[in-house]
Protein backbone atom coordinates (compact mmCIF):
# COMPACT_ATOMS: atom_id res chain seq x y z
CA UNK A 1 0.00 0.00 0.00
CA UNK A 2 1.52 3.67 -0.95
CA UNK A 3 2.25 5.25 2.12
CA UNK A 4 -0.08 8.25 2.86
CA UNK A 5 0.24 12.26 3.41
CA UNK A 6 -2.12 14.50 6.16
CA UNK A 7 -2.28 17.85 5.28
CA UNK A 8 -3.73 19.78 8.34
CA UNK A 9 -5.83 22.67 6.74
CA UNK A 10 -8.01 23.06 3.89
CA UNK A 11 -6.88 26.22 2.26
CA UNK A 12 -5.95 26.43 -1.12
CA UNK A 13 -2.75 25.48 -0.59
CA UNK A 14 -3.67 22.08 1.05
CA UNK A 15 -6.44 21.66 -1.45
CA UNK A 16 -3.93 21.98 -4.04
CA UNK A 17 -1.39 19.83 -2.58
CA UNK A 18 -3.97 17.21 -1.82
CA UNK A 19 -5.01 17.00 -5.35
CA UNK A 20 -1.88 17.08 -6.96
CA UNK A 21 -0.54 14.03 -4.51
CA UNK A 22 -3.51 12.22 -5.54
CA UNK A 23 -3.02 12.80 -9.04
CA UNK A 24 0.67 10.95 -8.64
CA UNK A 25 -1.46 7.90 -6.90
CA UNK A 26 -0.80 8.83 -3.24
CA UNK A 27 -3.24 9.28 -0.61
CA UNK A 28 -4.07 12.32 0.65
CA UNK A 29 -6.52 13.21 3.71
CA UNK A 30 -6.93 16.71 4.03
CA UNK A 31 -8.15 17.84 8.00
CA UNK A 32 -10.23 21.06 8.43
CA UNK A 33 -11.22 22.03 11.61
CA UNK A 34 -14.21 24.58 10.17
CA UNK A 35 -17.23 23.18 8.78
CA UNK A 36 -15.80 24.12 5.26
CA UNK A 37 -13.31 24.28 3.02
CA UNK A 38 -11.38 27.43 1.35
CA UNK A 39 -9.68 29.37 4.16
CA UNK A 40 -10.45 32.92 3.27
CA UNK A 41 -11.86 31.77 0.04
CA UNK A 42 -15.60 32.23 0.45
CA UNK A 43 -17.88 33.53 -2.52
CA UNK A 44 -21.75 34.77 -1.30
CA UNK A 45 -24.61 34.82 -4.05
CA UNK A 46 -27.68 36.88 -3.42
CA UNK A 47 -30.09 39.36 -4.74
CA UNK A 48 -28.09 39.40 -8.02
CA UNK A 49 -25.38 40.52 -6.30
CA UNK A 50 -21.56 38.28 -5.93
CA UNK A 51 -19.80 39.60 -3.19
CA UNK A 52 -16.37 37.78 -2.43
CA UNK A 53 -15.40 37.62 1.50
CA UNK A 54 -11.84 37.64 0.32
CA UNK A 55 -9.76 38.56 -2.25
CA UNK A 56 -11.02 39.15 -5.54
CA UNK A 57 -9.23 37.67 -8.30
CA UNK A 58 -6.01 35.24 -8.87
CA UNK A 59 -2.86 36.76 -11.31
CA UNK A 60 -2.44 34.24 -13.10
CA UNK A 61 1.42 34.50 -12.97
CA UNK A 62 2.87 31.02 -13.53
CA UNK A 63 1.18 28.40 -15.94
CA UNK A 64 1.31 26.16 -12.78
CA UNK A 65 -2.26 28.22 -12.28
CA UNK A 66 -3.53 27.89 -15.94
CA UNK A 67 -2.46 23.98 -15.32
CA UNK A 68 -4.79 23.50 -12.15
CA UNK A 69 -7.84 24.95 -14.00
CA UNK A 70 -7.54 22.72 -16.80
CA UNK A 71 -6.79 19.66 -14.90
CA UNK A 72 -9.85 20.45 -12.37
CA UNK A 73 -12.40 21.01 -15.76
CA UNK A 74 -13.26 24.55 -14.73
CA UNK A 75 -11.93 26.28 -18.44
CA UNK A 76 -15.10 26.75 -19.47
CA UNK A 77 -16.15 28.76 -16.19
CA UNK A 78 -13.19 30.84 -15.98
CA UNK A 79 -13.60 34.52 -16.15
CA UNK A 80 -10.71 36.84 -17.70
CA UNK A 81 -11.17 40.42 -16.03
CA UNK A 82 -12.93 43.01 -18.54
CA UNK A 83 -10.24 45.00 -19.96
CA UNK A 84 -11.63 48.20 -18.77
CA UNK A 85 -10.34 46.95 -15.47
CA UNK A 86 -7.02 47.58 -16.59
CA UNK A 87 -7.39 51.34 -15.45
CA UNK A 88 -5.93 51.58 -11.95
CA UNK A 89 -6.42 54.84 -9.95
CA UNK A 90 -4.68 56.33 -7.02
CA UNK A 91 -6.46 59.19 -4.60
CA UNK A 92 -4.66 62.47 -5.33
CA UNK A 93 -5.52 65.77 -3.77
CA UNK A 94 -8.98 63.88 -2.07
CA UNK A 95 -9.63 62.62 -6.19
CA UNK A 96 -8.97 59.41 -7.81
CA UNK A 97 -6.55 60.00 -10.51
CA UNK A 98 -5.70 57.22 -13.03
CA UNK A 99 -1.67 56.06 -12.87
CA UNK A 100 -0.54 55.81 -16.71
CA UNK A 101 -1.06 52.56 -18.54
CA UNK A 102 2.64 52.81 -20.14
CA UNK A 103 5.79 54.42 -19.10
CA UNK A 104 5.28 56.55 -22.13
CA UNK A 105 1.98 57.80 -20.13
CA UNK A 106 4.56 59.07 -17.12
CA UNK A 107 5.97 61.97 -17.84
CA UNK A 108 2.20 63.72 -18.13
CA UNK A 109 0.64 61.89 -15.51
CA UNK A 110 -0.81 64.61 -12.54
CA UNK A 111 -0.22 61.97 -10.18
CA UNK A 112 3.71 63.00 -9.21
CA UNK A 113 5.38 66.34 -9.23
CA UNK A 114 8.72 67.20 -11.40
CA UNK A 115 11.04 66.32 -8.76
CA UNK A 116 9.27 62.72 -8.49
CA UNK A 117 9.68 62.28 -12.27
CA UNK A 118 13.49 63.53 -12.00
CA UNK A 119 13.93 61.41 -8.98
CA UNK A 120 13.20 58.18 -11.71
CA UNK A 121 15.62 59.46 -13.83
CA UNK A 122 17.88 58.80 -11.73
CA UNK A 123 16.87 55.68 -10.25
CA UNK A 124 19.33 53.08 -12.70
CA UNK A 125 22.36 55.40 -11.13
CA UNK A 126 21.56 54.71 -7.47
CA UNK A 127 23.97 52.49 -5.60
CA UNK A 128 22.68 48.87 -4.74
CA UNK A 129 22.15 48.34 -0.98
CA UNK A 130 24.93 45.95 0.68
CA UNK A 131 23.54 42.60 0.64
CA UNK A 132 23.77 41.78 3.99
CA UNK A 133 21.61 44.91 5.21
CA UNK A 134 18.17 44.41 5.78
CA UNK A 135 16.05 47.27 4.93
CA UNK A 136 12.48 48.25 5.22
CA UNK A 137 10.24 48.85 2.29
CA UNK A 138 10.25 52.56 3.16
CA UNK A 139 14.01 52.67 3.24
CA UNK A 140 14.48 51.19 0.03
CA UNK A 141 11.95 53.25 -1.54
CA UNK A 142 13.29 56.79 -0.08
CA UNK A 143 16.76 56.04 -1.04
CA UNK A 144 15.83 54.57 -4.44
CA UNK A 145 12.79 56.63 -5.61
CA UNK A 146 12.22 59.56 -3.37
CA UNK A 147 9.74 60.57 -0.67
CA UNK A 148 7.01 60.87 -2.72
CA UNK A 149 6.68 57.68 -4.24
CA UNK A 150 6.88 56.25 -0.62
CA UNK A 151 3.89 58.44 0.14
CA UNK A 152 1.67 58.08 -3.25
CA UNK A 153 2.68 54.68 -5.17
CA UNK A 154 4.11 52.31 -2.24
CA UNK A 155 2.19 53.42 0.56
CA UNK A 156 -1.01 52.38 -1.35
CA UNK A 157 0.10 49.27 -3.24
CA UNK A 158 1.20 47.58 0.67
CA UNK A 159 -2.29 48.89 2.11
CA UNK A 160 -3.38 46.88 -0.88
CA UNK A 161 -1.27 43.80 -0.83
CA UNK A 162 -0.39 43.08 2.68
CA UNK A 163 -2.46 45.78 4.61
CA UNK A 164 0.19 46.25 6.05
CA UNK A 165 3.05 49.83 7.00
CA UNK A 166 5.91 49.92 4.47
CA UNK A 167 8.19 51.12 7.63
CA UNK A 168 7.95 48.00 8.99
CA UNK A 169 7.47 45.40 5.72
CA UNK A 170 10.66 43.79 5.18
CA UNK A 171 11.64 44.68 1.27
CA UNK A 172 13.65 41.12 1.29
CA UNK A 173 11.04 39.27 2.20
CA UNK A 174 7.54 40.97 1.31
CA UNK A 175 8.62 42.26 -1.92
CA UNK A 176 12.02 39.65 -2.59
CA UNK A 177 11.69 40.07 -6.59
CA UNK A 178 12.38 44.02 -5.56
CA UNK A 179 15.43 43.37 -3.69
CA UNK A 180 16.79 40.65 -6.23
CA UNK A 181 16.20 43.21 -9.03
CA UNK A 182 18.14 45.46 -6.98
CA UNK A 183 21.09 43.09 -6.08
CA UNK A 184 21.16 41.55 -9.17
CA UNK A 185 21.22 44.75 -12.33
CA UNK A 186 21.35 47.77 -9.60
CA UNK A 187 18.84 49.15 -10.70
CA UNK A 188 15.22 48.13 -10.62
CA UNK A 189 14.35 49.64 -13.78
CA UNK A 190 17.28 47.91 -16.03
CA UNK A 191 15.86 44.83 -13.84
CA UNK A 192 12.47 45.28 -14.94
CA UNK A 193 13.86 45.21 -18.63
CA UNK A 194 16.70 42.84 -18.37
CA UNK A 195 14.10 40.50 -15.99
CA UNK A 196 11.81 40.59 -18.22
CA UNK A 197 13.91 37.74 -20.77
CA UNK A 198 14.36 35.87 -17.48
CA UNK A 199 10.71 35.37 -16.62
CA UNK A 200 10.18 34.59 -20.46
CA UNK A 201 12.77 31.56 -20.11
CA UNK A 202 10.62 30.58 -16.68
CA UNK A 203 7.73 30.95 -18.11
CA UNK A 204 6.40 33.40 -15.87
CA UNK A 205 4.69 36.72 -16.12
CA UNK A 206 5.17 40.17 -13.73
CA UNK A 207 2.23 40.88 -11.88
CA UNK A 208 1.82 44.12 -13.44
CA UNK A 209 1.52 41.92 -16.61
CA UNK A 210 0.04 38.96 -15.85
CA UNK A 211 -4.00 38.21 -16.68
CA UNK A 212 -6.58 38.44 -13.33
CA UNK A 213 -9.04 35.70 -13.19
CA UNK A 214 -12.10 34.34 -11.55
CA UNK A 215 -15.01 32.15 -12.53
CA UNK A 216 -18.83 32.91 -13.29
CA UNK A 217 -20.04 32.00 -9.86
CA UNK A 218 -16.45 33.42 -7.90
CA UNK A 219 -13.58 32.09 -6.26
CA UNK A 220 -15.31 29.43 -4.45
CA UNK A 221 -15.77 27.49 -7.41
CA UNK A 222 -12.34 26.85 -7.40
CA UNK A 223 -11.67 25.64 -3.94
CA UNK A 224 -15.12 23.99 -4.50
CA UNK A 225 -14.09 21.72 -7.13
CA UNK A 226 -10.73 20.97 -5.76
CA UNK A 227 -12.77 19.33 -2.28
CA UNK A 228 -15.12 17.82 -4.49
CA UNK A 229 -11.89 15.64 -6.18
CA UNK A 230 -11.00 14.72 -2.70
CA UNK A 231 -14.18 12.72 -1.58
CA UNK A 232 -14.09 11.19 1.85
CA UNK A 233 -10.53 12.21 1.81
CA UNK A 234 -12.06 15.91 3.03
CA UNK A 235 -12.69 15.59 6.70
CA UNK A 236 -14.11 18.85 7.46
CA UNK A 237 -15.13 19.43 11.52
CA UNK A 238 -11.55 17.80 12.52
CA UNK A 239 -9.45 20.30 14.06
CA UNK A 240 -6.28 18.42 14.97
CA UNK A 241 -4.42 19.66 17.69
CA UNK A 242 -1.45 17.11 18.90
CA UNK A 243 1.21 15.55 16.14
CA UNK A 244 3.42 12.66 17.29
CA UNK A 245 5.46 10.73 15.71
CA UNK A 246 6.48 6.57 15.93
CA UNK A 247 7.74 3.71 14.09
CA UNK A 248 4.44 2.93 12.06
CA UNK A 249 4.69 6.99 10.55
CA UNK A 250 2.75 10.49 12.12
CA UNK A 251 -0.10 10.42 14.69
CA UNK A 252 -3.08 13.38 14.51
CA UNK A 253 -4.81 13.46 17.95
CA UNK A 254 -7.73 15.11 16.90
CA UNK A 255 -10.26 17.34 19.28
CA UNK A 256 -8.96 17.11 22.72
CA UNK A 257 -9.70 15.82 26.04
CA UNK A 258 -12.25 12.59 26.35
CA UNK A 259 -13.85 13.23 23.10
CA UNK A 260 -10.64 13.18 20.99
CA UNK A 261 -9.37 10.75 18.98
CA UNK A 262 -6.08 9.31 17.09
CA UNK A 263 -5.69 8.80 13.42
CA UNK A 264 -2.86 7.00 12.42
CA UNK A 265 -0.17 6.05 9.98
CA UNK A 266 0.41 9.17 8.04
CA UNK A 267 4.00 8.84 6.47
CA UNK A 268 4.23 12.73 5.91
CA UNK A 269 2.03 15.51 7.50
CA UNK A 270 1.70 18.51 5.94
CA UNK A 271 1.16 22.00 7.33
CA UNK A 272 -0.96 24.74 5.39
CA UNK A 273 -2.07 26.37 8.83
CA UNK A 274 -1.63 30.36 9.42
CA UNK A 275 1.65 30.26 11.52
CA UNK A 276 -0.09 31.16 14.91
CA UNK A 277 -2.65 28.16 14.26
CA UNK A 278 0.82 26.14 14.18
CA UNK A 279 2.00 27.37 16.85
CA UNK A 280 -1.04 26.16 19.20
CA UNK A 281 -0.13 22.42 17.46
CA UNK A 282 1.64 20.15 20.62
CA UNK A 283 4.48 18.59 18.39
CA UNK A 284 7.11 16.18 19.34
CA UNK A 285 9.64 16.73 21.78
CA UNK A 286 13.19 16.33 21.77
CA UNK A 287 14.32 18.92 19.96
CA UNK A 288 15.13 22.58 20.62
CA UNK A 289 13.20 23.96 18.01
CA UNK A 290 10.38 26.02 19.28
CA UNK A 291 7.35 26.12 17.02
CA UNK A 292 4.81 28.77 19.37
CA UNK A 293 7.56 31.20 18.22
CA UNK A 294 5.64 31.70 14.96
CA UNK A 295 2.71 33.28 16.83
CA UNK A 296 4.68 36.22 16.82
CA UNK A 297 4.33 36.81 13.50
CA UNK A 298 2.03 40.08 13.03
CA UNK A 299 -1.81 39.57 11.34
CA UNK A 300 -3.64 42.78 11.16
CA UNK A 301 -7.50 42.60 11.13
CA UNK A 302 -8.92 43.47 7.65
CA UNK A 303 -12.67 43.49 7.16
CA UNK A 304 -13.91 43.52 3.49
CA UNK A 305 -17.07 45.37 3.32
CA UNK A 306 -18.98 44.68 -0.75
CA UNK A 307 -21.87 47.51 -1.35
CA UNK A 308 -24.53 47.71 -4.38
CA UNK A 309 -25.56 50.62 -5.64
CA UNK A 310 -28.21 51.80 -8.69
CA UNK A 311 -25.80 52.81 -11.24
CA UNK A 312 -26.98 56.54 -11.60
CA UNK A 313 -26.00 56.81 -7.70
CA UNK A 314 -22.26 56.93 -8.57
CA UNK A 315 -21.21 59.63 -10.10
CA UNK A 316 -17.53 57.95 -11.07
CA UNK A 317 -17.47 55.89 -14.44
CA UNK A 318 -16.03 52.81 -12.46
CA UNK A 319 -13.60 52.26 -15.42
CA UNK A 320 -10.98 50.49 -13.93
CA UNK A 321 -9.71 47.82 -11.29
CA UNK A 322 -10.30 49.99 -8.53
CA UNK A 323 -9.15 53.23 -6.63
CA UNK A 324 -5.75 52.45 -4.01
CA UNK A 325 -5.79 55.35 -1.14
CA UNK A 326 -2.18 56.90 0.30
CA UNK A 327 -2.53 57.33 3.88
CA UNK A 328 -1.37 60.87 3.42
CA UNK A 329 -4.55 61.51 1.58
CA UNK A 330 -6.19 60.99 5.40
CA UNK A 331 -9.33 58.91 4.28
CA UNK A 332 -10.32 55.54 6.26
CA UNK A 333 -10.85 52.71 3.94
CA UNK A 334 -7.93 51.25 2.46
CA UNK A 335 -9.42 51.34 -0.82
CA UNK A 336 -11.95 50.33 -3.31
CA UNK A 337 -12.44 47.39 -5.88
CA UNK A 338 -14.65 47.81 -8.84
CA UNK A 339 -16.16 45.04 -8.73
CA UNK A 340 -18.71 44.74 -10.79
CA UNK A 341 -16.48 46.28 -13.74
CA UNK A 342 -13.83 43.62 -12.89
CA UNK A 343 -16.28 40.29 -13.57
CA UNK A 344 -19.42 40.06 -15.44
CA UNK A 345 -22.33 38.80 -12.98
CA UNK A 346 -21.31 40.93 -9.86
CA UNK A 347 -24.55 42.97 -9.41
CA UNK A 348 -27.85 43.38 -11.41
CA UNK A 349 -28.75 44.62 -14.17
CA UNK A 350 -28.47 48.96 -13.92
CA UNK A 351 -26.49 48.67 -10.73
CA UNK A 352 -22.68 48.49 -9.22
CA UNK A 353 -20.95 46.54 -6.81
CA UNK A 354 -17.74 48.50 -4.70
CA UNK A 355 -15.59 46.18 -2.43
CA UNK A 356 -13.92 48.14 0.34
CA UNK A 357 -11.20 47.40 2.34
CA UNK A 358 -10.82 48.52 6.12
CA UNK A 359 -8.20 48.26 8.65
CA UNK A 360 -5.21 46.50 8.67
CA UNK A 361 -2.22 48.24 10.18
CA UNK A 362 -3.30 51.77 9.19
CA UNK A 363 -6.45 51.55 11.24
CA UNK A 364 -7.10 48.18 12.86
CA UNK A 365 -9.14 49.87 15.71
CA UNK A 366 -11.80 50.91 12.58
CA UNK A 367 -12.45 46.46 12.90
CA UNK A 368 -13.59 46.48 16.04
CA UNK A 369 -16.50 48.63 15.82
CA UNK A 370 -19.50 47.96 14.76
CA UNK A 371 -20.72 47.06 11.21
CA UNK A 372 -22.46 50.12 10.91
CA UNK A 373 -20.31 52.15 12.47
CA UNK A 374 -17.72 50.77 9.27
CA UNK A 375 -20.66 50.89 6.64
CA UNK A 376 -20.92 54.82 7.59
CA UNK A 377 -17.17 55.63 7.23
CA UNK A 378 -16.62 53.48 4.25
CA UNK A 379 -19.85 55.51 2.66
CA UNK A 380 -18.70 58.90 3.41
CA UNK A 381 -15.16 57.91 1.85
CA UNK A 382 -17.21 56.62 -1.57
CA UNK A 383 -18.80 59.52 -1.66
CA UNK A 384 -15.91 61.72 -1.39
CA UNK A 385 -13.95 60.02 -3.51
CA UNK A 386 -16.60 58.02 -6.53
CA UNK A 387 -19.74 60.38 -5.69
CA UNK A 388 -21.69 57.82 -4.27
CA UNK A 389 -24.97 58.71 -3.32
CA UNK A 390 -28.00 57.47 -2.31
CA UNK A 391 -28.44 54.01 -0.10
CA UNK A 392 -26.69 50.66 -0.71
CA UNK A 393 -29.07 48.23 -2.37
CA UNK A 394 -26.87 45.26 -1.36
CA UNK A 395 -24.33 44.89 1.95
CA UNK A 396 -22.12 42.10 2.74
CA UNK A 397 -19.93 42.67 5.68
CA UNK A 398 -17.08 39.54 6.79
CA UNK A 399 -14.24 40.73 8.84
CA UNK A 400 -10.44 38.58 9.41
CA UNK A 401 -9.60 39.53 12.77
CA UNK A 402 -6.50 37.87 11.65
CA UNK A 403 -5.79 38.56 7.98
CA UNK A 404 -2.33 38.68 6.24
CA UNK A 405 0.84 37.94 7.79
CA UNK A 406 3.14 40.77 7.84
CA UNK A 407 6.74 39.83 6.52
CA UNK A 408 8.20 42.35 8.34
CA UNK A 409 11.99 43.04 9.04
CA UNK A 410 14.02 40.47 10.50
CA UNK A 411 11.47 37.74 8.99
CA UNK A 412 14.33 35.76 8.17
CA UNK A 413 14.15 34.39 11.89
CA UNK A 414 10.79 32.88 11.03
CA UNK A 415 11.80 31.03 7.84
CA UNK A 416 14.99 29.87 9.62
CA UNK A 417 13.04 28.30 12.06
CA UNK A 418 10.01 26.63 9.79
CA UNK A 419 13.48 25.05 7.77
CA UNK A 420 14.48 23.96 11.59
CA UNK A 421 11.40 22.17 12.42
CA UNK A 422 11.12 20.33 9.08
CA UNK A 423 14.93 19.13 9.57
CA UNK A 424 13.84 18.53 13.02
CA UNK A 425 10.93 16.06 12.39
CA UNK A 426 11.21 13.42 9.44
CA UNK A 427 8.59 13.75 7.51
CA UNK A 428 6.84 16.86 8.54
CA UNK A 429 6.59 19.91 5.82
CA UNK A 430 5.21 23.32 6.07
CA UNK A 431 4.10 25.73 3.20
CA UNK A 432 1.51 27.93 2.51
CA UNK A 433 1.06 32.12 2.88
CA UNK A 434 3.16 33.04 5.92
CA UNK A 435 6.16 30.96 4.04
CA UNK A 436 5.59 31.34 0.09
CA UNK A 437 4.44 34.38 -0.54
CA UNK A 438 0.65 35.88 0.47
CA UNK A 439 -1.19 36.12 -2.82
CA UNK A 440 -3.18 33.38 -3.86
CA UNK A 441 -1.68 32.94 -7.15
CA UNK A 442 1.66 32.18 -4.50
CA UNK A 443 -0.45 29.57 -2.26
CA UNK A 444 -1.39 28.02 -5.56
CA UNK A 445 1.96 27.73 -6.42
CA UNK A 446 3.39 26.41 -2.55
CA UNK A 447 0.47 23.67 -2.66
CA UNK A 448 2.30 22.30 -5.88
CA UNK A 449 5.68 22.44 -5.06
CA UNK A 450 4.96 21.07 -1.55
CA UNK A 451 3.14 18.02 -3.50
CA UNK A 452 6.35 17.66 -5.46
CA UNK A 453 8.86 17.70 -2.17
CA UNK A 454 6.54 15.25 -0.56
CA UNK A 455 5.81 12.70 -3.32
CA UNK A 456 9.57 12.48 -3.30
CA UNK A 457 10.10 11.74 -0.06
CA UNK A 458 7.05 9.44 0.55
CA UNK A 459 8.76 7.41 -2.59
CA UNK A 460 12.00 7.53 -0.74
CA UNK A 461 13.63 9.61 -3.67
CA UNK A 462 15.62 12.62 -2.72
CA UNK A 463 14.64 13.46 0.57
CA UNK A 464 17.10 16.31 0.86
CA UNK A 465 13.81 18.17 -1.58
CA UNK A 466 12.06 17.89 1.76
CA UNK A 467 14.34 20.48 3.22
CA UNK A 468 14.43 22.79 -0.18
CA UNK A 469 12.16 25.38 1.13
CA UNK A 470 12.72 28.89 0.39
CA UNK A 471 14.21 30.68 2.58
Amino acid sequence: MTPSVGIIGGGITGLTAAFRLRQKGIPAVVYEAAPRAGGVIQTVRQDGYLAECGPNSILETSPKIGDLIRDLGLEQRRCDSNPEAENRYLARDGKPVCLPSSPLGFPTTKLFSLGAKLALIKEPFVRRCAEDREESVAEFVRRRLGQEFLDYAINPMVAGIYAGDPAKLSVKHAFPKLHALEQKYGSLIRGQILGARERKRRGTVSKQNAAKLSFDEGLQALTDALGETLGDGLRLDTPVTKLDRGASGWTLRRGSGEGGSEINGHAAVFLALPSYRIADLELPGGNEVDHRLLAEIEYPPVASLVLGFRREDVAHPLNGFGVLIPEVEQFDILGAIFSSTLFPGRAPEGHVTLTCYLGGKRNPQLVSQSVEEQIAVARKDLQSLLGVTGEPTFVHYHAFPKAIPQYNVGYGRYKKLMNDLEAAHDGLFLGGHYRDGISLADSIVAGEESAERMAAYVRGGNQSLKKSAIS
